[in-house]
């Protein structure tokens, strides 16, 4: 039971923290409202789905298989979340959108879901910090109970979500102090981005020689 919980925080963890999605999130909220929001987390929660599934199969598989791939796909990611950090921190007044009109929400939280950078690595690293004491103890077969248990921590968050980004404080923030939260956010990108390359750097490394 331990472990089930400790996956649905890691689940609810990783939904929370301030990513490209989120970024998004509140300029669809703040422009359409909750029912766009919580379209758009719709289908961002396919995305949910398949990189927890990756970080749950990086942390029972590593003995079987090895991390090489998952290594290298941490990078990819990192690298990538560090150009949009540096995008986001260096962006200039008046090139931020304070509001999103987007016509289709689901379709977009798909795309954003699907292809998010920030993912895979934060994925790893929620679950790593809270799954991987106990790693060497789980087999395959705990694998759907564990991904069970982070898709309602990626619920409990995403009602949460929902219930901020239609907030009225919420959406004039955001409308007021837009370049800001992208500034910060873009550091987060950054921290993000630098720890993923710190941690799969290694592995990639040890595999090139």
């Amino acid at each position: 039971m331990n472990l089930l919980v400790a996956s649905a925080v890691s689940g609810a963890a990783y939904t929370l923290a301030p990513g490209p999605a989120f970024l998004a999130l509140l300029g669809i909220g703040a422009g359409q409202g909750r029912r766009a929001g919580a379209l758009f987390l719709c289908g961002h929660f396919a995305g949910d789905i398949l990189w927890a599934s990756l970080a749950l199969t990086a942390i029972l598989g590593a003995r079987s298989f090895g991390t090489t791939v998952f290594d290298v796909l941490g990078l990819i990611c990192g690298t990538y979340l560090c150009w949009l950090g540096l995008r986001a921190v260096t962006v200039r007044a008046g090139s931020v959108g304070t509001v999103a009109d987007v016509r289709r929400p689901l379709l977009r939280g798909l795309a954003f879901g699907l292809s998010n950078p920030k993912a895979y690595p934060v994925a790893v690293a929620m679950f790593t910090a809270l799954l991987a004491g106990q790693a060497a103890a789980l087999g395959w077969s705990a694998f759907p109970a564990l991904l069970a248990a982070a898709c309602v921590g990626f619920l409990c968050a995403d009602v949460l979500l929902i219930g901020l980004i239609g907030a009225v404080p919420v959406r004039r923030f955001h409308r007021r102090h837009a370049l800001w939260v992208t500034r910060v956010s873009g550091i987060i990108f950054l921290g993000f981005g630098l720890n993923a390359i710190a941690a799969a750097g290694p592995g990639v490394t040890d595999w090139a020689r």
